[in-house]
């Protein structure tokens, strides 16, 4: 005989609690969360006044308990890694700390799909809703989802537009040669009361000082170095100097008085990542757009000089070869027999210590044996005080003969003008923005445009060239005029100011100076 099934319903056991603990279980613990898109005055009012309504609106709920009012004033909505208040809300209501979040609207939640959905559902989890004041949403109703989801795409597509409408407006202020730089990090100059930019005097001394020192031989971690040694402050105010803030400055055309505009771009709206324009997007070059520091011949025989110290290889084998500023002779000294440098080293021959100039592919041994010979480096020294004063000896000759060199220059390198040019890019350019939406005619165009650049470049760089070699005739000829007495021991910074080259073929020395001038030493 079957036995009847029993089903006994055991309802749930309510909890037992005192009069205040029902009060408090009541009152939802409600937190508002506020934010404004930019940092302008009138912004910045709405902002005080979203917290003075929220704050107003939550405590006069008798079923509500304030549990604070979030604000993030003038961070961007399209992302929430830099919104610290709207993470510290999200974190406290993880721990329990908030029942309930009003906002007024989805676009000041989160313009990003991803993201808002991402935090809603998270909330949802722990029951926690979400109301939107002017979309008049819950997230914990029925169709609160579907609504959010349409309308959080619907801000997406506001915030793309946007950020579209603002980079061509700023593609637009680029064409017309107007330049944005941001002044607060930027070495050298500020901005006066048309934010224009303009040199400040003392910061001015700091960058000559780095372009000086870079053309004498430094290396970047030597001027940093002698920056922080003389307690010079970065443009972030920071005691330490980085070498690629050095060569960042370098290479800076801002220092020249023009401004390369579009160096980077915004590959994504949502995530603001920038990447190197490396010809994706049109950049646009001002010319003269402020006051230099740097003459521009100065500027440009510091971006060959980079050249050099990069491209310092075997003459034969096309090895590279490391730059080096330890010494003046280092990266100065060269083989004649396989065109490598020579390198300074600590030598033990036999037990006996001395400090030795080698080749390198002799150190090396690997893929050429050279043959030159090891050179002391007292003799290599002692060579070079005595081509110095060689110089010293006849300097009236010498001096007459650099006359006639700063004249040869002067007159056959005369320099050559870039006007022709400009006119002919100024018409390409504005050829080449009335036939942007013809991808024919836009490329010819803007291959146009790259070929007269390059040949701008070519001839401001031989301009440079002519220059330099004049400067350093002239520094040779002051050096003749203002030095009383041969030397009588040898000097670095001598060698660096005076001394271009050196070539070593046995023991023949080849010593060619900055200005032209070369001496020939046996060792």
């Amino acid at each position: 005989m079957a036995v009847a099934r029993n089903v006994t319903v055991i309802p749930a056991r309510a909890r037992v609690r005192n009069n205040q603990d029902e009060v408090e279980q009541k009152k939802l613990r409600v937190a508002a969360y506020c934010r404004v898109s930019t940092d302008s005055d009138e912004q910045a009012s709405s902002y005080e006044v979203q917290i003075e309504h929220y704050t107003s609106y939550i405590q006069s709920n008798p079923e509500w308990k304030l549990a604070g009012i979030y604000a993030d004033d003038g961070i961007t909505g399209t992302n929430t890694k830099k919104r610290e208040q709207f993470n510290q809300m999200i974190e406290d209501c993880m721990n329990g700390k908030i029942d309930m979040i009003i906002t007024k609207s989805i676009s000041r939640f989160a313009r990003n799909t991803l993201d808002c959905l991402k935090y809603i559902r998270q909330l949802k989890d722990k029951e926690i809703p979400v109301f939107f004041e002017k979309e008049n949403i819950n997230t914990m109703d029925a169709k609160g989802e579907i609504m959010l989801t349409i309308m959080a795409s619907l801000a997406q597509q506001e915030s793309q537009s946007l950020s579209q409408n603002v980079k061509l407006g700023i593609q637009y202020r680029y064409q017309q040669g107007e330049v944005q730089v941001n002044h607060n990090r930027f070495l050298g100059y500020t901005k006066d009361e048309n934010k224009q930019l303009v040199i400040v005097p003392e910061e001015a001394k700091i960058i000559k000082r780095i372009y000086r020192k870079y053309l004498e031989g430094e290396s970047l971690i030597q001027i940093a170095r002698g920056l922080e040694s003389d307690g010079i402050l970065t443009a972030a105010k920071r005691k330490k100097w980085r070498p690629e803030s050095i060569k960042k400055i370098l290479q800076n055309e801002k220092y020249i008085g023009d401004a390369l505009l579009q160096k980077t771009y915004t590959v994504d709206f949502l995530t603001k990542k920038r990447v190197a324009n490396n010809g994706i997007v049109p950049q646009y070059y001002v010319e003269n757009n402020h006051e230099p520091i740097i003459p521009r011949e100065i500027y440009l025989q510091v971006q060959e000089e980079m050249m050099r110290r990069v491209n310092i290889r075997n003459g034969k084998t096309g090895k590279k070869r490391v730059y080096s500023s330890k010494y003046a002779l280092s990266s100065i000294v060269f083989c004649a027999e396989c065109e490598d440098v020579f390198r300074r080293v600590h030598w033990n021959n036999r037990g006996y210590k001395s400090i030795v100039w080698r080749c390198v592919s002799r150190l090396e041994r690997k893929t050429h044996l050279c043959n030159a010979e090891t050179i002391r480096e007292d003799d290599l020294q002692n060579a070079i005080v005595q081509a110095i004063n060689e110089v010293l000896g006849s300097k009236d000759s010498y001096l007459s003969i650099l006359v006639e060199n700063i004249e040869t220059v002067l007159n056959e390198n005369a320099d050559k003008p870039t006007a022709g040019i400009d006119e002919k890019l100024e018409e390409l350019q504005m050829e080449l923005l009335r036939l942007a939406n013809s991808k024919a005619d836009y490329d010819e165009v803007a291959e146009e445009i790259y070929r007269l650049r390059e040949l701008k470049q070519d001839v401001l760089l031989k301009n440079a060239e002519r220059e330099g070699m004049r400067q350093r005739i002239e520094e040779m000829t002051k050096f003749l005029k203002e030095q009383p007495k041969q030397l009588e021991m040898y000097d670095d910074l001598l060698v660096r100011r005076l001394i271009e080259k050196i070539k070593i073929h046995d023991r023949q020395l080849k010593i060619e100076f900055k200005s032209g001038i070369e001496i020939a030493k046996e060792i």
